[in-house]
């Protein structure tokens, strides 16, 4: 059995009564992309675009009852169904699960204002939302940033039962001045094949499990999983594997353990080589982004012929403070993971490139990086 699947704008207002009838089976699969026409098997609920962030832009297909679990599984972990600020583009999974949420909540979702973020329409979408239960919003690490730095949308952040952060990696200063201003963080971890986040502060939600396989990849199961790869059955054979009897997906990041909770440490082919010494820049960029002056910092390495390559931190200074020297920086890494994953340069830029709701474009970093260094070479 198959069902059609209807495109459907990007826009909340549009999506919400497309993704009830998609939930409840009286409608056709609902896909924020150009999918329409298409055939998926008969449980498909929504059929979702990845932000291409692992190559391809992939279109990932969903059940309804994975995102019923997910959905109840996020209720579990937080403070039950609430009501929710979508301030994420619908199209990603991350945004299109605050409307799913909604939908399976009862409740009617507060959107901010088309456009770019801007922390003054946080704030008016925050003040709009009425009624009782616990309020809710998801958001991106930049996202976080800028409305730290502005005093009226920290308040109005401070005021969510819980806010979802996910999207992109999240240095430890970041959540210790959020936690300071009394907003309460909650870390997330999953991806478009997981109906989201699936780990929350590194421990796994209801029904999810959580191994790494011998060379450290994070492998994940459990009822959130997507059904696989729309016409692709050659990326579901290599996404989804069987461990133990048990259908697992393989995925492209690195984790380690620190007791019960997991630890993603990134993605397994940015790990650089540096003098012959593998360095993720996951543990770099937590020492760097807890320096004073240090908005948000993406590490890359750069070739080279000594080293075969540099490694490199791309740094978007707070508002208004000095960034780092390059000697601060060093002996900071120096001292906490030793010198050969001190960085070899820094970059000073105004923001990083994104691809995605908030995702750090590495290739794009690299590339902003190796041209600095270019043009400032003696």
């Amino acid at each position: 059995m198959s069902r059609p699947v209807r495109d459907v704008p990007a826009r909340p207002e549009l999506l919400l009564p497309a993704l009830e009838a998609a939930l409840s089976g009286t409608g056709p699969a609902v896909s924020p992309g150009p999918v329409d026409g298409r055939e998926v098997p008969n449980g498909i609920a929504v059929v979702v675009q990845t932000s291409g962030s692992t190559g391809d832009p992939r279109a990932v297909l969903l059940s309804a009852s994975a995102l019923r679990a997910s959905a109840a599984a996020t209720e579990a972990r937080l403070d039950g169904p609430g009501r929710w600020l979508l301030a994420l583009p619908v199209h990603h999974v991350a945004g299109l699960q605050v409307l799913v949420r909604s939908v399976l909540a009862g409740t009617e979702p507060v959107a901010t204002t088309a456009g770019p973020f801007r922390a003054s329409a946080f704030v008016a979408a925050a003040a709009a939302m009425t009624g009782p239960g616990p309020r809710y919003t998801s958001l991106v690490p930049t996202q976080l940033v800028r409305l730290l730095d502005d005093p009226a949308a920290t308040t109005a952040l401070a005021a969510f039962d819980a806010v979802l952060l996910g999207g992109a990696a999240t240095g430890p200063d970041l959540l210790d001045r959020a936690r300071a201003a009394g907003v309460r963080v909650v870390t997330t971890y999953g991806m478009s094949e997981t109906c989201g986040g699936c780990v929350y502060d590194g421990r796994p939600l209801d029904g999810v499990s959580v191994r790494l396989d011998t060379e450290g990849r994070i492998l994940l199961a459990g009822p959130v999983l997507a059904d696989g790869y729309l016409g692709r059955p050659d990326l579901d054979a290599d996404a989804f594997v069987q461990v133990d009897g048990v259908r697992h997906l393989r995925t492209t990041d690195l984790g380690a353990w620190s007791g019960d909770v997991l630890t993603v440490l990134g993605r397994a082919d940015d790990v650089l080589v540096t003098g012959g010494v593998k360095v993720p820049p996951g543990p770099v960029e937590s020492v760097l982004a807890g320096l004073p002056g240090v908005g948000e910092v993406c590490v890359v390495g750069i070739p080279d012929d000594e080293w075969g390559q540099l490694v490199v931190a791309v740094v978007v200074p707070r508002s208004g403070a000095t960034p780092p020297t390059l000697a601060d920086a060093r002996a900071a890494v120096t001292d906490r993971l030793g010198a050969t994953h001190a960085p070899r340069h820094v970059v000073v830029t105004d923001s990083l490139p994104l691809r995605g709701p908030g995702k750090i474009d590495r290739r794009a970093a690299t590339l902003l990086a190796a041209r600095h260094l270019e043009r400032n070479s003696p």
